[in-house]
C-alpha cells in the first residue's frame, strides 16, 4: 500500500535520530500537513482547487478517516471557500490529524511509538523509524525531480511545494546544493495552484503574527 501525501510529508518532518518533529517544521508544518491532506484529495479527484474557491468534485469516501472527515467538512460548508480559508480552518485540528497518521505509520511497521518525558516533566511521544525504506524512497523521488529538468508528476510537484512551505529543504540539502537547486524547487512547486495558495497562506499568517507579536 502506497503512502499518502500526509504520511510522506510527516516522514520528511521527522528527525531520524530523535523521532521528534523537526523544530524548523513548526508551526508551518501544521499548514503543510493540512496542505498535504488537501493535495491528496485533489490527486484522488475528490476536490477541485481554484484561486477563488475549493469545491467538491466527487463526494465518494476513500476509506481514510482523515481524508473522509475533511471531504465531509468541505461538502457541508454552506458557501465555497478558498484554499487559504480551508488551510487556516483545518490547521486547528492539525494535532489530531497528525496523531491519526502517526498511529497508522506505527501499525504499518514504519515507525514505532515511544512514550517519554520532555525536560523530565512534560509527557511526549516519539516516533523513531523502524524501516527507513519509505523515507528514503520519498527523499529520493524529491531529489530526482529537483535535479532533473523533466516535467514532474503532479504528486511530486505538490510534495515539493509542501516541503518548501514547511521549510525542510535546508535540512535535506547542503547550502551550496540548495542555492543551486532553489530556482528549480520554485519552478516545480509553482506548477500547482494549491502550492501557491499554501505558500501565500503561510506567509500571510506569519506576517500577521510578526506584526502583532510586539504588542503581546
Amino acid at each position: 500500500m502506497r503512502l499518502t501525501m500526509p504520511e510522506e510529508i510527516l516522514l520528511l518532518m521527522l528527525d531520524d535520530e530523535t523521532g521528534r518533529l523537526i523544530d524548523r517544521a513548526a508551526p508551518s508544518g501544521d499548514y503543510a500537513l493540512v496542505g498535504a491532506i488537501l493535495a491528496e484529495l485533489a490527486l484522488q479527484e475528490r476536490i477541485r482547487t481554484a484561486p477563488a474557491r475549493l469545491t467538491i468534485a466527487n463526494p465518494a469516501p476513500l476509506g481514510d478517516e482523515v481524508l473522509d472527515e475533511v471531504l465531509g467538512r468541505i461538502q457541508a460548508e454552506a458557501e465555497p471557500q478558498d484554499s487559504r480559508w480551508w488551510i487556516e480552518t483545518l490547521a486547528k485540528d492539525a494535532d489530531r490529524f497528525r496523531d491519526a497518521y502517526f498511529d497508522r505509520l506505527v501499525r504499518r511497521g514504519i515507525l514505532k511509538m515511544e512514550e517519554g518525558r520532555f525536560l523530565w516533566i512534560f509527557a511526549e511521544r516519539r516516533y523513531p523509524l523502524i524501516s527507513d525504506k519509505e523515507e528514503r524512497e520519498v527523499k529520493g523521488r524529491v531529489m530526482a525531480v529537483i535535479f532533473n529538468d523533466a516535467v514532474p508528476e503532479p504528486h511530486d510537484s505538490l510534495l515539493i511545494g509542501l516541503t518548501r512551505a514547511a521549510g525542510l529543504f535546508p535540512l535535506l540539502l547542503a547550502p551550496a546544493e540548495l542555492e543551486r537547486a532553489q530556482p528549480r524547487i520554485d519552478q516545480v512547486a509553482d506548477m500547482q495552484e494549491l502550492n501557491r495558495s499554501l505558500l501565500e497562506a503561510v506567509r500571510d499568517i506569519f506576517t500577521e503574527v510578526a506584526r502583532y507579536a510586539p504588542l503581546m
